[in-house]
C-alpha cells in the first residue's frame, strides 16, 4: 500500500484528470468557441454608407463545433438566426479538418479517463508493473494533453487559414455578402486550454509524489545498570 503522502498526490492527480474530462465535455457542449463582428458589405455598397452609418450594418456572430448564432444587420434592424454545423454547413467548411478536431477531442476524453484510472490504481495499491506506476500516469497525461493541444491548434488553423468565420457568416446568403471585422476566442476555447493545462499540472503532481519523505526515527536510550543500582 502506498503511504499517505503518495495517496494524497495521486488523489489530486485523479481529480485533475476528471476535471479535464468534464472541461472537454463542456467545451463540446457550449457553442462559444469564437465570436466576431460581421459587416454587411452589400448593404454598405447599396446605400454608400459613411463611417457614422456603418454601425447599422455591423452584426454579431458566435459559434462552436456543432452550432452557433448570427445576427444580420443590413440596415433594416437585426435579424437573428441559428445554424448547425452538421450536416449541411460542414460541406462549406474544411470538413476534414473540422471532423479531425472533433475526433481529437473525443480521443482526449478517453485518454483523460485512462489517466484518471491509472491515478486511482496507484492510490489504492503499488502496481507490480512499472508501466502502470507513476511513469504510466505521466505517459497518459502527456498523450491527453498533447491531443487537446493539437485540437486547439487545429481550430486556430481553421479560423486563421481557412476563413472559418467568413464561410459560416455567408452560408446560404444569396443577396448579401458579409466580411469579418474582428474575431476573438471565447470561453469554450479557453476551457480547452484549461483542460490541457490540467494534464500539464498532473505531471508536476506526479513528480512531487515521488519525493521521498524523511524517515522519523526515535532514538532509544539504553539503560545503564551500575553496581550501586544492583545493591539497592
Amino acid at each position: 500500500m502506498p503511504g499517505w503522502f503518495k495517496k494524497a498526490w495521486y488523489g489530486l492527480a485523479s481529480v485533475l484528470s476528471c476535471s479535464s474530462f468534464l472541461l472537454i465535455l463542456a467545451a463540446l457542449a457550449v457553442p462559444h468557441w469564437l465570436s466576431g463582428k460581421i459587416l454587411c458589405q452589400t448593404g454598405v455598397e447599396l446605400v454608400n454608407a459613411t463611417d457614422p452609418e456603418l454601425v447599422k450594418f455591423i452584426g454579431d456572430i458566435y459559434y462552436g463545433l456543432f452550432r452557433g448564432c448570427k445576427v444580420r444587420q443590413c440596415g433594416l434592424g437585426g435579424r437573428q438566426s441559428q445554424f448547425t454545423i452538421f450536416p449541411h454547413l460542414v460541406k462549406e467548411l474544411n470538413a476534414g479538418l473540422h471532423v479531425t478536431i472533433l475526433l481529437l477531442l473525443f480521443l482526449a476524453l478517453a485518454l483523460a479517463l485512462v489517466s484518471m484510472g491509472f491515478a486511482i490504481l496507484n492510490m489504492i495499491q503499488v502496481p507490480y508493473r512499472a508501466v502502470n506506476g507513476p511513469g504510466g500516469i505521466c505517459l497518459w497525461n502527456v498523450l491527453a494533453g498533447g491531443v487537446v493541444a493539437l485540437a486547439i491548434a487545429s481550430f486556430m488553423a481553421e479560423v486563421q487559414f481557412h476563413n472559418l468565420t467568413e464561410r459560416i457568416a455567408n452560408f446560404q446568403e444569396r443577396l448579401f455578402k458579409f466580411v469579418v471585422l474582428e474575431e476573438q476566442y471565447e470561453q469554450s476555447f479557453w476551457i480547452c486550454v484549461a483542460s490541457a493545462s490540467a494534464h500539464a499540472a498532473n505531471l508536476v503532481v506526479v513528480a512531487i509524489s515521488q519525493i521521498p519523505l524523511p524517515k522519523i526515527t526515535t532514538k532509544i536510550e539504553e539503560a545503564t545498570v551500575t553496581a550501586e543500582d544492583i545493591l539497592y
